[in-house]
């Protein structure tokens, strides 16, 4: 064939070929969609056979077996659990019954009630001025137990002496102004008003006035501190007080400690210097035990 037609021949062989290619892929097109539809319809049957036949007798056993291998395993969980949850309640009363066991109970200390406090310690300028009975100052009312503790107070009446306070309180009986005393008063000049008896109720404290001796300690000034013989007569009284009722150092405490108000003024505002009268009467209180048990080796 002459080179020049060449071309041609190959360009209407190659679209002959073309059509022949289409043709089969045409033909195979469909065949593969009919075989493919007749695997799914075969699958389909066979499924919906195996679906349809009867179970065997072992498979139905199977079966069983599994819910009461279920029931069995959920049987033994309860049990686990409620053996489980007994021992912990059982282990945790006998922890608290021994917590319990080894935790003494505080020892309480009787003693005498405290008549004639000037006469007992000499060494303090104590005046025994005891308030009329009444139902404003002077209820007559026993404490409760042996004192537990001594709250500190401050009479927030500069300038004011301890007679001053102490006739403030028997007034009451008459204005019924409202209802306070306290067992003590200090004076600026150190001097010691006792109003009301130690073993007695006095009005000072809230809830803890029928299980406390209460203290109030006069000042000069709105900025509520203490003068040297206010302050030191103060601790010497708190320390015998203290020794003689066999009370510890957190049985010392303001009326602050009890109500949250701003009493006594400056121990409040001052912290670090309540601690410091603390740390006095601690002191005072070993110097006072240490005196009394030379005193009694001495007899």
């Amino acid at each position: 064939m002459d080179k020049r037609y060449q071309h041609l021949y190959n360009q209407g062989d190659r679209n002959q070929r073309r059509k022949q290619l289409k043709a089969n892929n045409k033909a195979h097109g469909k065949t593969h969609s009919k075989t493919h539809k007749d695997v799914h319809e075969n699958h389909g049957k066979n499924l919906s056979a195996v679906a349809a036949e009867k179970p065997e007798k072992g498979m139905v056993l199977s079966k069983k077996h599994r819910i009461l291998a279920v029931l069995a395993s959920g049987t033994l969980l309860i049990f686990v659990m409620v053996v489980v949850i007994g021992t912990f309640i059982h282990l945790l009363k006998k922890n608290v019954h021994e917590k319990t066991e080894t935790i003494p109970e505080p020892e309480v200390i009787e003693v005498p009630a405290l008549v004639g406090v000037a006469e007992r310690f000499p060494e303090l300028p104590i005046t025994e001025d005891f308030l009329t009975i009444n139902e404003y100052s002077r209820p007559g009312l026993a404490l409760s137990s042996n004192p537990q503790y001594i709250v500190i107070h401050y009479t927030a009446n500069p300038g004011s002496t301890a007679k001053q306070n102490r006739d403030y309180f028997e007034n009451l009986k008459d204005t019924h102004q409202t209802y306070a005393s306290a067992q003590f008063v200090i004076g600026l000049q150190g001097e010691i008003e006792q109003c009301v008896p130690c073993n007695e109720i006095a009005y000072c404290s809230n809830s803890l006035n029928d299980v406390c001796i209460s203290i109030e300690l006069c000042h000069p000034d709105e900025e509520g501190n203490f003068n040297d013989a206010t302050y030191n007569n103060c601790v010497y009284l708190v320390a015998q007080l203290m020794n003689y009722y066999h009370l510890d150092m957190d049985h010392l405490i303001r009326h602050y400690d009890v109500t949250g108000k701003n009493c006594p003024k400056y121990f409040v505002e001052h912290p670090d210097r309540w601690e410091v009268f603390k740390n006095f009467v601690e002191e005072y209180r070993e110097k006072f035990r240490e005196e009394a048990e030379e005193g009694a080796r001495g007899e």
